[in-house]
């Protein structure tokens, strides 16, 4: 049998009102992906913040005129597109209707009961009309954090918001601009509720850049084909995306997986821990995810609303366990089912606090994984250090005395397979490809020195195969300002599987001018100039027992630095008589 995505499998694909050849079919599914990918590299170039040109803190995707998903970039953020996108766009056609979009317009929201995630996210889109027919084809969209959208604290992530009022301002789904004209009051309304409006218009640009870019390409893309060909390719893309999605479930046998873990607290109540705990049903070629036994909402930002959180947890899951190498569309997603009721902290209602809704999120990805591994232990991994690890520095330029905030974010490592070690230091598994700001960007723009960036030694799990590791950084503030960090796990570390051992879990350390010492997880510190702050970042556990490891492998790791020579002597069971 040719596999389903295979242009030869037939000579025409049947669509919603005609048949299309495959050929087409393809040139279609490709120049989705390219658009979006076209995009992507021009808000790289365009982009005004660190944040977003460096480290890539958006994503770009297209979706029909329903607000189902086409396509998405490949490199961009995909708890951004995961169902971002289409709850977007679906409460625009709702507040809107069809008649009310038209050319030139452009709509954002960061809506908390739209998005689900913190208001940094602003989804900003544009519809696609036939440049025949003029019918609404398509939305394209973009997806960005904003650096500052008001709220209690610089930056807008607030450790001790407990209502989303607290957290910045919203924009329930308003026009920027309508029929290609700016809309002044908006624009009024964004300078007035940032800290740093430069920064903060000079992403909007490259924003509204990309998404009349894509706009336009999308557009010719349609009109070269025709609306009813482009229509029937998209029902014929989605068609085959469904059957490669329900051939790898009906892979997986009949029953019912479950694993737990917990947080180390929800950032606000510290010493209460945060039980997380997933279930999954597979019954022949559908899956349903039961999140039924979350916790309720929190008094506190680590809530996400349904689309932003209960909903990517399911969909990013899924594809990274069995089909990583397909498109994203909406297709993939028809066997899916998720169990989720309303008020827990993945479905929180519309003004429950979301500043860290991703507080949870890969580690309930990780869950998924865990609990299929044993039905798929071809597929199966050890924990991943599943923390955003995030820390923001806030203070004033020397000099100019102007606002400045630092962003980073750590670096980990991933769990180890039955026959590989584990990758990384990556991001998470909601981050795809977001990549290190450099440190020579940090320096240059901030009042800030890196004495150090390297490999944390021992910080994978040990194993026949070994986790990924995670990495070292330290920092030294010149000027006074705060410290605000984000770190958990700490003590449910990333879990080895089959004997290999759990990696160790991330960690901040804060040495003041005076020498004193002191830990910072999840904590807004006021440092003094010339403090020194460590950040660790966790590995991935370990898979196999650790005395089977190829002897070979383990002093390659010792001269890499991955493991010290008393890990390879005392845990993995190798004299090193001489160093290698």
């Amino acid at each position: 049998m040719t596999a389903p995505n295979d242009p030869g499998s037939a000579s025409a694909c049947p669509g919603p009102t005609l048949a299309v050849d495959p050929l087409t079919v393809e040139v279609i599914r490709r120049r989705l992906v390219s658009i979006s990918d076209q995009v992507d590299l021009n808000i790289t170039r365009t982009a005004y913040s660190p944040l977003v040109y460096e480290y890539k803190d958006y994503a770009v995707g297209v979706v029909d005129a329903q607000g189902r998903l086409l396509s998405q970039c490949t490199s961009g953020m995909p708890l951004f597109v995961a169902d971002v996108l289409g709850a977007a766009v679906r409460d625009g056609l709702e507040i809107y209707g069809r008649d009310g979009l038209h050319e030139g317009d452009i709509v954002i929201t960061n809506h908390g009961g739209t998005i689900g995630q913190h208001l940094n996210n602003v989804v900003m889109y544009t519809p696609v009309f036939d440049p025949q027919t003029r019918e609404l084809a398509a939305f394209f969209l973009v997806t960005l954090h904003w650096l500052d959208v008001g709220g209690r604290v610089v930056g807008s992530l607030s450790k001790y918001a407990t209502d989303i009022f607290q957290e910045g301002i919203q924009f329930h789904t308003v026009k920027l601009r309508s029929r290609g004209e700016p809309v002044a009051e908006i624009y009024r309304m964004i300078r007035a509720n940032t800290r740093f409006p430069e920064e903060v218009m000079g992403d909007i640009d490259a924003q509204i850049g990309g998404c009349l870019m894509g706009r336009d390409r999308l557009a010719e893309l349609i009109g070269r084909y025709g609306l009813a060909t482009f229509r029937a390719s998209i029902s014929c893309i989605w068609d085959q995306s469904e059957a490669v999605a329900r051939a790898a479930i009906a892979a997986i046998p009949d029953g019912t997986y479950d694993a737990s873990a917990f947080l180390d607290n929800d950032g606000l109540n510290a010493g209460e821990r945060i039980p997380l705990s997933v279930k999954v049903i597979i019954s022949g070629d559908s899956m349903t995810f039961d999140l039924s036994a979350l916790p309720l909402e929190r008094a506190s930002t680590m809530n996400a609303g349904r689309s932003g959180g209960g909903q990517s947890v399911a969909r990013l899951a899924f594809r990274y366990l069995l089909i990583p190498f397909e498109d994203a569309n909406e297709g993939s997603y028809r066997p899916l089912d998720l169990v989720l009721p309303e008020g827990t902290v993945m479905s929180a209602g519309p003004n429950a606090a979301k500043g860290h809704y991703n507080l949870a999120l890969p580690t309930l990805i990780d869950l998924v994984i865990r609990a299929l591994g044993t039905a798929v232990p071809d597929k199966a991994a050890a924990g991943h250090y599943a923390t955003f690890s995030t820390i923001r520095f806030v203070g004033k330029q020397p000099g100019s005395g102007a606002l400045f905030q630092c962003s980073d974010s750590g670096f980990g490592g991933w769990g180890a397979l039955c026959d590989a070690d584990g990758p990384g230091p990556f991001r998470t598994m909601c981050h795809g490809d977001t990549r290190s700001i450099p440190i020579e960007v940090q320096e240059a723009s901030y009042p800030i020195e890196i004495d150090s960036y390297a490999i944390r030694t021992d910080s994978g799990g040990a194993g026949q195969f070994r986790g990924g590791p995670g990495l070292s950084k330290s920092y030294r503030v010149q000027v006074p300002c705060m410290l605000f960090s984000t770190f958990d796990r700490t003590e449910c570390p990333p879990w080895g599987l089959n004997y290999g051992l759990e990696a160790l879990p991330g960690a901040v350390t804060i040495q003041g001018p005076d020498g004193k010492i002191s830990s910072a997880l999840k904590e807004n510190v006021q440092l003094a100039a010339g403090t020194r702050v460590v950040v660790e970042t966790g590995g991935g556990g370990g898979f196999g027992d650790p005395r089977l490891r190829d002897p070979q492998r383990i002093e390659a790791d010792v001269r890499l630095g991955y493991i010290s020579r008393e890990s390879a002597e005392q845990v993995y069971g190798l004299r090193l008589d001489e160093k290698p």
